[in-house]
C-alpha cells in the first residue's frame, strides 16, 4: 500500500508521515529540500535561492528523486508537499519518469491549518519569534504556490486527496489516528 501525506508547511507533515508509517507497519518516505540541502552540504536559505535562480532544475531532482522512492516502496507512507500530485501525469511527464514504471497512491491525505497556526508551530520549532516566521511563511507559500503553479500546473489550494484533516483539531498523534482510521475503514470496503 502506498499513502501520501501532504500539507503546507508547519501542518505537520514530517512527524504525521513517521506516525502513519508506524501504526501502519510501512516504511517512511519523506525527502525535503532540508534534506537536500543537508545533502549538498548548503543551507536551506541557499538551497532556496539556487531553486528559485535555476528554476526549475532543483525542483525536478527533488520531485524526480521522490517519484522513484514512492515507485520503489510499495509499502510506504511517503511525506511532501506535493505528495499528493506525485503520482499525476503532469508531474511524472514533467519529470519524464518512464511511462512503465507510473504507480498511484491507494491513499492520498492533505493536512491542513491556517497561517497563523503554522507560523506559531515554526518558529517554536526553531525557536524563532513569531512575527518573523509569519512573514516568512507567507512569503514561502506564495512562492511555493507559483513555483507548483508554473512547474506542473497544480494548484495547492485544490489539493487531490482522499481526506483532509484540519490539523488545528488534533496534535500529531491525534492526525495519525484519524488517518490510520480512515485506512482502515476503507481497507476492510475494498
Amino acid at each position: 500500500m502506498r499513502v501520501a501525506i501532504s500539507g503546507l508547511s508547519g501542518c505537520g507533515n514530517s512527524t504525521v508521515t513517521s506516525l502513519v508509517a508506524e501504526k501502519l507497519g510501512l516504511s517512511r518516505v519523506n525527502y525535503t529540500f532540508r534534506d537536500m540541502a543537508r545533502e549538498h552540504g548548503v543551507s536551506f536559505e541557499e538551497l532556496r535561492e539556487k531553486a528559485e535562480a535555476e528554476f526549475p532544475e532543483v525542483d525536478l531532482d527533488l520531485d524526480a528523486h521522490l517519484v522513484e522512492l514512492a515507485a520503489d516502496g510499495k509499502n510506504c507512507v511517503i511525506g511532501s508537499r506535493l505528495a499528493v500530485w506525485l503520482d499525476t501525469p503532469a508531474v511524472l511527464k514533467r519529470i519524464d519518469f518512464p511511462r512503465d514504471q507510473w504507480f498511484s497512491f491507494d491513499f492520498k491525505f492533505w493536512l491542513d491549518a491556517s497561517l497563523e497556526t503554522r507560523a506559531r508551530r515554526i518558529a517554536k520549532r526553531e525557536s524563532r519569534p513569531f512575527e518573523e516566521v509569519l512573514a516568512e511563511t507567507r512569503g514561502r507559500d506564495g512562492l511555493d504556490a507559483a513555483r507548483y503553479k508554473r512547474l506542473y500546473g497544480i494548484n495547492v489550494r485544490q489539493p487531490q486527496a482522499n481526506l483532509k484533516v484540519d490539523t488545528e483539531k488534533f496534535d500529531a498523534e491525534g492526525v495519525a489516528q484519524e488517518i490510520v482510521r480512515f485506512v482502515e475503514c476503507q481497507g476492510t470496503r475494498r
